[in-house]
């Protein structure tokens, strides 16, 4: 049964240092673990390697991190939406490894399940594939990827309860799962925490990889891109 703990900073204080790794659930801006996140920046660690889908956008998500220089490598599959990424990238401060996105998703994934690596045919031929091992299965060319593995876990869910199983919801569920199971120790932030248990049907990740929970902050979601178009007449 997981701890839970009054606030973002109390669950990490003790479990953050320079040079660790850390696996960061959410997809975009959606399921991000807003308050986690703002509890490593005030923390203040530096030279962290950060495995997450994307690096938030400027100001906002992981964005923060970056902004307040304490990222050394990023491990992601989009980084399209953060233009100091992209500086932070260009002049050399910022050591990036790009993984297609189902990739990672399954470096993740294997890391949670003691799977050391595995070969996929994504990124052969490609300069994805430079460095890393190669074989042939049934005639096709595969290349080696390495499961992840992270120190620390940030997972943002919509509801816990008190034996740390938790649901996410819509797009929050993406990257969140997976980060959860390859962190030696996970932070989870709720936005709800009940008292009573899920039904076992209703679960989505089981407790049993939660080690800390904390009470999320409500506030507004935030989304990348806003698109809208004119409302038909008489809707």
């Amino acid at each position: 049964m997981p701890t839970i703990y009054s606030s973002a900073r109390e669950a990490l204080v003790d479990l953050l240092r320079d040079g660790m790794t850390i696996a960061v659930g959410g997809f975009g801006l959606s399921g991000n673990p807003t308050d986690l996140i703002e509890a490593v920046r005030e923390s203040g660690v530096r030279e962290l390697t950060v495995v997450s889908n994307n690096m938030g956008v400027d100001g906002k998500g992981l964005g923060l991190l970056l902004e307040n220089n304490q990222v050394r490598k990023a491990v992601s599959s989009y980084v399209g939406e953060n233009k100091l990424f992209a500086q932070q990238y260009l002049n050399g401060t910022l050591e990036v490894e790009f993984n297609p996105q189902g990739t990672l998703a399954e470096r993740l994934r294997a890391g949670g399940a003691g799977i050391a690596g595995f070969y996929t045919k994504t990124g052969v031929g490609t300069p994805i594939a430079q460095g890393k091992p190669i074989a042939e299965f049934d005639g096709a060319t595969y290349l080696l990827e390495r499961g992840i593995v992270a120190d620390l876990a940030l997972v943002h869910a919509h509801t816990a309860d008190r034996f740390g199983n938790l649901r996410y919801r819509m797009a929050a569920r993406n990257f969140n799962p997976a980060c959860l199971v390859a962190g030696k120790i996970a932070v989870v932030q709720a936005e709800h925490i009940s008292g009573t248990p899920l039904e076992p049907d209703d679960v989505h990740s089981p407790g049993v990889y939660v080690t800390r929970l904390v009470q999320a902050t409500p506030r507004e979601k935030d989304i990348e891109r806003l698109t809208t178009r004119p409302r038909p007449e008489g809707a």
